[in-house]
């Protein structure tokens, strides 16, 4: 690595809060930050908090690693989500896309990021993992807001975990919604505030939503995220436990996260499945 190199990372950036918590971290330890943002998806906002920020479309993996070359970007770090169906929608993929698009055996999250990751590298860009600078992002273990579970949603939580590891061995989602043992709705493409929703709207008001890594899953990058807007819209479906794998799920913002809990009387664990 040359000596120019490690003052700088990359960052390509997906949407949401994330991308700017790690870009503002990044440059508190002086590092200057190359941003790739993503049309469609990554706040615009996000070009105040970086030194560089090149705006490509989805799938556009040669030009984005030709950015970061460029720009002396030797490691970056992958941020933020990309929902898959807008992603299937809106992609425009250049030659450096479709070559990795060829080598696909399927179209599972996991799968295929692990794909775009190994893009990167061959570019000359190390993908590092996306926590690099953030680690106190992470759900820590126990009861994290004034509410416990009682035990009746500390079973759901038990069962909601078993159910979530089944969904993500086949690579399919992250989250599932449980109430009185009865799998309510699980993840799929849609995302995970669809789902809270559907689910929480077919419970009798006391859902819980499980939110865990998938088994064997790449934890540099799609970390389960959840925010403050997750607790508004548990609070508006009837979701009364929100439980995180602890060590692997993000809490963006996570005092107005823990705050609107609080206000909500919304249980938030971290569990250790």
């Amino acid at each position: 690595m040359a000596p120019g190199d490690a003052q700088r990372i990359g960052l390509i950036a997906g949407s949401g809060r994330f991308p700017q918590l790690f870009a503002e971290a990044a440059r508190a330890r002086g590092l200057s930050v190359v941003a790739i943002a993503h049309r469609g998806d990554t706040d615009p906002a996000l070009e105040r908090s970086v030194s560089a920020l090149h705006w490509v479309h989805l799938g556009q993996l040669g030009r984005s690693v030709a950015h970061l070359r460029q720009a002396g970007v030797s490691r970056a770090v992958m941020a933020g989500g990309i929902g898959k169906l807008s992603a299937l929608m809106r992609a425009r993929p250049d030659w450096g896309g479709l070559a990795v698009a060829a080598r696909l055996r399927h179209l599972g999250d996991d799968h295929l990021l692990r794909a775009v990751a190994a893009a990167f590298e061959r570019g000359g860009v190390r993908i590092e993992p996306s926590t690099l600078f953030t680690p106190e992002l992470l759900a820590p273990e126990g009861t994290l807001s004034r509410r416990a579970p009682t035990a009746a949603e500390a079973r759901d939580v038990r069962f909601g975990f078993e159910v979530a590891c089944a969904l993500g061995r086949a690579d399919v989602g992250q989250t599932v919604v449980v109430e009185n043992g009865v799998v309510l709705a699980v993840e799929a493409s849609e995302g995970t505030d669809p789902t809270l929703v559907r689910g929480g709207d077919y419970g009798r008001g006391r859902a819980v939503v499980v939110k865990c890594a998938k088994p064997g899953q790449d934890l540099r990058f799609d970390l389960p995220a959840v925010g403050a807007r997750t607790i508004s819209l548990m609070a508006a479906h009837g979701c009364r436990v929100l439980a995180l794998q602890a060590g692997s799920a993000l809490m963006l913002d996570g005092q107005a996260l823990l705050a609107a809990a609080d206000g909500a009387g919304i249980a938030v664990v971290g569990v250790s499945p």
